[in-house]
């Protein structure tokens, strides 16, 4: 299990066994690994991880209109916690926030 947090150092996810869960633990998303990145529930680009624990959008990313397809729902995972703000660490040039709609 990872924590992920935006760039401000707020938890907004949790990756568990390559799903992509909200705090809560609903799943939110999947991680693509041979693309390095996460697709939203409907297939979508959703984010990639930057400096080792930020959930973020590239702008820039060649893949963010690909339809990637329904890798189905796994479920709820349960609460793993609030580990609090990680601090922040602006953003980064071409990235921006995940818009969090699962918070």
């Amino acid at each position: 299990m990872q924590y992920l947090f935006n760039s401000r150092g707020q938890h907004i996810a949790n990756v568990v066994n390559g799903q992509l869960h909200a705090p809560t633990g609903n799943n939110i998303g999947h991680f693509l690994e041979q693309y390095g990145f996460f697709i939203d529930m409907q297939g979508r680009y959703l984010g990639e991880i930057v400096q080792e624990n930020r959930l973020l959008y590239r702008a820039g990313n060649p893949h963010r209109s690909t339809n990637f397809g329904n890798y189905g729902n796994y479920g709820n995972v349960g609460n793993y916690g609030n580990p609090g703000n990680y601090g922040s660490i602006g953003t980064p040039s071409g990235f921006r926030d995940v818009e969090t709609t699962w918070l």
